[in-house]
């Protein structure tokens, strides 16, 4: 397993749920935290999806925070970059992609032990998208993929995959069939309503579990603060 460097935070990451913990967008996440909690009293929750209908909507800032908060409670947590077409999560954390989750895929003898990185936050753990595969769609459809799943979701209380907007490709909707829960992230004056509702028909075709929306980008000076689940 990889050790990364001390995180430093930097103005670009957006992770307010680690530089402002005393924040209301901080504590918004705490409570998507526990209203997803709330969701899987009867039944394990072991890994989600957070996607978006479109690009530039939040997912990606949702997905990190929602790690952290997570890892914060003292939950094992691993977070993928499942989006093989366009990373952000190593940028984010500050963290070489050279290798990741599509080496994972391609090469079967790989370990996932020897791709992840452990976090200087306590109980955070990274796993990069890797190098830029030709076929990620045939790639996360592969019994390769649900085999990982099912490895990371037995070493991790949480696996979080960070993947691609739903109505652009059929990533989000091929893993988010495999995995416990999805959560969908809408923004305030950029989503429209018929791309949700396109995006939110898309992932009932694939029998995900739609767990709930993030409603994010919200003014200061609007009816909810920032983040309203």
């Amino acid at each position: 397993m990889k050790h990364a460097k001390n995180f430093q935070q930097s103005s670009r990451n957006h992770l307010v749920a680690l530089s402002e913990h005393d924040s209301i967008a901080a504590e918004q996440y705490r409570t998507i935290r526990s209203n997803i909690r709330f969701s899987f009293v009867d039944s394990p929750l072991q890994s989600l999806v957070v996607t978006s209908a479109g690009p530039s909507e939040g997912k990606s800032t949702t997905a990190a925070n929602l790690a952290i908060v997570f890892a914060n409670a003292g939950k094992r947590v691993l977070l993928v970059d499942g989006d093989l077409r366009r990373p952000t999560v190593a940028m984010t954390f500050d963290l070489p992609n050279v290798i990741g989750l599509s080496s994972l895929l391609i090469d079967q003898s790989r370990s996932y032990d020897d791709l992840i990185y452990k976090m200087s936050i306590d109980n955070l753990w990274i796993l990069p998208s890797g190098p830029k595969p030709p076929n990620p769609s045939e790639l996360l459809a592969s019994n390769r993929m649900e085999t990982i799943i099912n490895e990371l979701s037995d070493v991790f209380d949480l696996v979080i995959f960070d993947m691609p907007p739903v109505v652009n490709v059929s990533d989000a909707q091929i893993v988010a069939a495999r995995v416990d829960g999805t959560i969908f992230v809408v923004r305030e004056r950029k989503t429209p309503k018929k791309q949700a509702l396109k995006a939110q028909e898309l992932l009932k075709l694939a029998k995900a579990n739609i767990v709930g929306v993030v409603y994010n980008g919200v003014s200061k000076n609007d009816k909810f603060d920032y983040y309203y689940y």
